[in-house]
């Protein structure tokens, strides 16, 4: 039985492997026992010619059986073909889908997957052999992320298959935040406009790009090579994404200037076997296949012989020993490709469903009466629909388009050329077993890199932000090409390419890189900072100098100027300041809860008890000096001493604010993260701020209420009287206090704690100054005003005066 294939195919010099893939093919079904038994397949060749306008000429003139083609007639009834393995091209296979549709005449095409043609609704007769390569444009950016290349060029062929990979790919690419300087796209037709630069990037403008992902047939390599070889001098790194490096192989031997063009250019491909094709190869003779015109033009175009003499013409008949494996020039036809191998795997899936058709026909009838008339070509299509065998060299064939079939690339390096060879060398691999689980393994000790490189070359628009940095994309820009701004204050990036700085924690702080968050220290105003020392040694320093004071009034306290400005008050107001001195050391050290209640209580009665004090000698000097002027009620009152009660009464109205203070929001210890870059800062939050400036308020009060009466009685007799001391220190000490106000509520951190001790220390010593230092002078340096007689000779001296 006699059953026709038709193959049509593009006459290009390549396509000489698809011819004896399918003379292979054929002969091997033909000589199998099991398979189509007692039936021989057939097959007819037609050209597929280059331009849109006769892409159907083709098929026509097959179905019409003329040398015209006549449309809507199928002339060609003897010798009916069941099947079409048909081009290359998906454009080409979906050009004549429709025609063969009208006939129901199944096609199986042997070009690479595309989705355009796996749409039953328009090609219901239309099935593809390859399997679909999802996983390629993953395999690429894998290899792209792997070496940090993020600017790259992107250059496809203009049919289809580039459009579908430029599409899928340029989606893949903008989710991994590469980007794609520019998009060139080599036109499939019509060449020579190409050829002569029309719409071409020059490869030249673009130096950052150092990676080019080129996808495209073999022509397509060699016409992008002739039209850039001058414009770019610079070599590149190439990703070959289509499987025809094999092709490379012989053109580089052809094309020596390809040699450097693409050293160390990458590759995918796929392990690919035909058992048995390379010894067919080996034995083909030119008597073979005599009357095949395609056969005769083979050994025509490589030999320069006619294998018939018939047809020899001008040209010598070929020896009868002569034999492919002696042409090292055409040694490609030798190494399986793709193409080749889906030709192969077509051929037998045709055949298959062939003989699943034929079994099933002998079911309902007997052998005899089947015959060939009754075979058509639209019975064939359940067959191959669910149509599934392992071939020769142990892969599983199925036209079910939904499968996905496991993925794996070989990447190969193209490491140069040793007397006018060329050879690639696999540095790794691709595998995808399914969407979710993919792995890309590079072995980069082997990896020869473009010369002038000698290393991973570097493809980036802007480099990468290190740590400490961030990426600021610019509005108009492609995300590659960004600035890199340094973190801001608290922040850190730890990563390169960062989107954002992180704020470190509240108890950390950035590093000066601003790349590592570091833990921040607790710092307080303690002894080991110079402050501390220096406030700790004014305390020490004054309470001494007042314990001096005490010492020499004590010593001299029957003196007549220690007794006549009420010795008694004086020596409290010298142990109130002494403990006025001393209680500042209770702000300096580590702040505790029982420290931070200490301060404000003890602050608060040892001041109440300095301005009560000073408010009973102020009232003592008054009411001494006026005591003859005044009625026999008030001279009682001098008598029984009823001024000494201002100090307690003072300070139990001052007890009962710390009272109220403590009993509602006492002081507590708290920590400031954020006043100090690097520290963490333990102070003692005063808990009601409105209960601290009460208290200051009370003592406010005091201090004027003291500086008032001291001011009234500045211009009584001067002898041992000290209204005139205690008006300038009242001024001193307001003016310490007034001046605390502003000053503490403009600064943080421990230098409030500072403040507060220089106020309490400063008060203190204004005082002890202007009180007690002029009498402490004229008890020891001036004893001669220290005597009864000298206040007798200023008193008669002032009433003669007077009179």
């Amino acid at each position: 039985m006699l059953i026709i294939l038709s193959l049509l195919f593009r006459g290009k010099w390549k396509n000489y492997q698809y011819l004896l893939t399918l003379y292979f093919a054929i002969e091997e079904i033909n000589k199998d026992a099991h398979l189509l038994p007692n039936v021989t397949l057939g097959f007819h060749l037609f050209n597929a010619f280059h331009s849109h306008r006769r892409t159907l000429e083709g098929p026509l003139m097959w179905l019409s059986a003329r040398s015209e083609f006549i449309p809507n007639y199928k002339c060609k009834i003897q010798h009916k073909a069941l099947g079409i393995i048909a081009g290359i091209r998906p454009e080409f296979s979906a050009a004549i889908g429709t025609l063969l549709e009208l006939y129901k005449i199944p096609q199986v095409t042997y070009g690479l997957f595309h989705s355009v043609l796996s749409d039953k609704d328009t090609f219901p007769s239309l099935y593809q052999i390859s399997p679909q390569e999802k996983a390629l444009t993953q395999g690429v950016i894998l290899l792209l992320l792997h070496f940090g290349w993020k600017w790259v060029g992107l250059i496809v062929a203009d049919d289809l298959n580039g459009k579908e990979f430029l599409s899928d790919l340029t989606a893949e690419l903008a989710s991994e935040d590469i980007c794609v300087a520019f998009t060139e796209k080599i036109p499939t037709f019509k060449k020579m406009d190409f050829l002569f630069g029309v719409g071409v990037v020059n490869l030249s403008q673009h130096t950052k790009v150092n990676v080019y992902v080129f996808y495209g047939d073999i022509d397509d390599v060699l016409i992008f090579y002739i039209l850039n070889e001058i414009k770019s001098k610079r070599k590149k790194m190439w990703i070959m994404a289509k499987p025809n490096f094999v092709y490379l192989q012989s053109v580089f031997y052809k094309w020596i200037g390809l040699m450097p063009f693409f050293e160390g250019s990458f590759s995918f491909s796929k392990k690919r076997n035909i058992p048995g094709f390379k010894h067919f190869i080996e034995a083909l003779t030119p008597s073979q296949y005599p009357s095949d015109i395609y056969f005769h033009k083979f050994w025509l175009d490589n030999f320069h012989c006619s294998p018939s003499p018939l047809l020899c013409g001008s040209k010598e008949l070929c020896p009868l020993n002569i034999s492919l494996k002696n042409k090292q020039e055409i040694k490609v036809v030798m190494i399986t490709s793709e193409p080749s191998v889906s030709i192969w795997n077509a051929v037998y899936a045709v055949a298959h469903a062939l003989h699943e058709m034929l079994l099933s026909k002998t079911e309902i009838a007997s052998h005899k009466d089947i015959n060939q008339d009754r075979l058509l070509p639209w019975q064939l299509h359940p067959f191959l629909r669910k149509i599934q065998f392992t071939n020769a060299a142990g892969d599983q064939i199925c036209l079910d388009e939904k499968k996905n079939p496991m993925e794996k690339y070989d990447i190969q390096n193209f490491v140069g050329y040793n007397n006018h060879d060329s050879f690639v060398v696999k540095v790794g691999e691709f595998v995808s077993k399914s969407p979710q689980d993919k792995g890309l393994f590079i072995n980069e000790v082997l990896i020869k890199w473009p010369s002038n490189f000698n290393q991973n070359p570097l493809s980036v628009c802007t480099e990468s932000c290190g740590p400490g940095f961030w990426k600021l994309t610019e509005e108009g820009r492609p995300a590659c090409c960004f600035s890199c701004v340094f973190c801001p204050e608290r922040h850190i990036s730890n990563q390169t390419d960062q989107q954002e700085c992180i704020p470190c924690p509240i108890q950390e702080y950035p590093n000066p890189e601003r790349n590592n968050c570091l833990p921040k220290s607790m710092t307080f105003l303690s002894l080991e900072d110079s402050l501390g020392m220096a406030l700790v040694c004014i305390a020490l320093c004054f309470s001494v100098s007042t314990a001096v004071v005490l010492g020499i009034f004590l010593k001299h306290q029957d003196s007549p100027i220690i007794k006549a400005n009420n010795r008694t008050l004086s020596f409290i107001l010298l142990i109130s300041l002494l403990l006025c001195f001393l209680c500042s050391l209770l702000f300096i050290g580590q702040p505790s809860t029982a420290s931070c209640i200490l301060q404000q209580i003890t602050f608060a009665l040892v001041f109440t008890l300095v301005l009560s004090t000073v408010l009973a000698k102020t009232i003592t000097v008054v009411l001494a000096f006026r005591v003859v002027t005044l009625g026999r009620a008030m001279r009682r009152l001098f008598v029984s001493g009823i001024y000494n009660s201002v100090i307690p009464i003072c300070f139990l109205m001052q007890l009962i604010l710390l009272g109220v203070w403590m009993g509602t929001s006492p002081p507590y210890i708290q920590a400031d993260a954020h006043s100090e870059h690097s520290y963490i800062i333990i102070l003692c939050n005063k808990g009601s701020v409105t209960a601290f400036y009460c208290v200051l308020a009370y003592l406010g009060i005091l201090a004027l209420g003291s500086f008032t009466l001291a001011f009234l009685a500045r211009n009584l007799p001067d002898t041992f009287n000290e209204s005139k001391f205690l008006t300038f220190s009242m001024l001193v000490f307001c003016s310490v206090w007034v001046t605390f106000l502003p000053v503490y509520h403009s600064i943080k951190n421990k230098a409030m704690v500072a403040v507060e001790v220089f106020s309490i220390l400063a008060s203190s010593a204004g005082l002890l100054g202007c009180i007690f230092i002029p009498k402490c002078y004229i008890i020891l340096l001036r004893p001669d005003k220290n005597s009864l007689k000298c206040f007798k000779n200023k008193t008669k001296y002032r009433h003669n005066r007077l009179f």
